[in-house]
């Protein structure tokens, strides 16, 4: 992390600005800065106000902002502490023109003046152990692979929160996995690295309107001791009404979600070339035993 030797804390004094620094201090053993005029805010508002931002403003997102973000990453739970997620941060215009391109040209890759490419990354550990001449078979096995991903996963969650709490917007980007062949070639990655998504940040162009999606009703995702199905249907109706008023505000194309989610896994070509994931995943080093 670049802030690792920075040696003060730029605040406006609050106690809430204080706390923080006290506990980025904690994290890594030293100062570090954080965005001037930053606010924190109330976090439970912060994380049921999200929505994904695809209009952005021209202006750059501040390094403090990015560190502030990543250090809030780097807080997540991660298995055994082997901390498997690494990220790369592209603002080159050339660069992420390049990755738009494998994404589809997508509008807010373009417009964003920042994305990040959030990996899971066993090589670290590989080279640890390679440098201590010691085995590392432990690495060539499915679970350490999809902990890669989860530790990547939750990484990234966290700063998507730290960086909506400060005032910026973001946005996923599943279709860097469309082709992350090439993705691994563009940033450089060595072997057992996989890009598992893109993540675009800036500050959100305030005069986009844009409303927060509905989520499935509670009733068909929380299940009491064992899985049940008795108010799917019905769930699954209210929640499809529910969508289409969010699409009519939004003036989006009115479908149900069950009717999306019907084309989205109706094909392999639906996928959009991720049906050749496993070929390609271990073309990239990884076993997957």
């Amino acid at each position: 992390m670049s802030t690792a030797n920075k040696s003060k804390v730029s605040s406006g004094g609050g106690p809430a600005d204080d706390r923080i620094g006290q506990l980025l201090r904690a994290r890594y053993g030293a100062d570090v800065d954080l965005p001037d005029g930053h606010n924190a805010g109330d976090m439970l508002e912060t994380l049921l106000s999200h929505r994904s931002i695809r209009f952005y403003l021209p202006q750059p997102v501040p390094s403090a902002a990015i560190d502030l973000a990543i250090a809030a990453a780097q807080s997540a739970s991660t298995s055994s502490n082997l901390q498997a997620w690494s990220v790369v941060t592209v603002e080159d215009s050339a660069r992420k023109a390049r990755i738009n391109a494998i994404a589809g040209n997508q509008k807010q890759i373009d417009q964003a003046p920042l994305l990040l490419v959030w990996l899971a990354d066993l090589s670290r550990a590989r080279r640890i152990t390679a440098e201590r001449s010691e085995t590392s078979d432990g690495l060539d096995y499915l679970e350490s692979f999809l902990l890669a991903v989860i530790d990547a996963t939750l990484a990234a969650q966290n700063a998507v929160i730290a960086f909506e709490s400060i005032g910026l917007g973001t946005c996923y980007i599943g279709a860097l996995r469309n082709d992350p062949a090439t993705v691994a070639k563009e940033l450089n990655l060595p072997d057992e690295v996989f890009s598992v998504f893109g993540l675009t940040v800036g500050y959100p162009d305030l005069s986009i309107k844009t409303d927060i999606k509905p989520r499935l009703p509670q009733s068909i995702v929380v299940h009491n001791e064992q899985y049940k199905r008795d108010a799917e249907s019905e769930g699954l109706s209210d929640y499809n009404a529910a969508l289409r008023i969010f699409q009519k505000i939004q003036l989006m194309s009115s479908i149900d979600w069950t009717e999306q989610v019907s084309r989205r896994i109706g094909t392999k070509e639906a996928l959009k070339k991720r049906h050749e994931l496993l070929t390609v995943i271990r073309k990239l080093g990884f076993e997957l035993k």
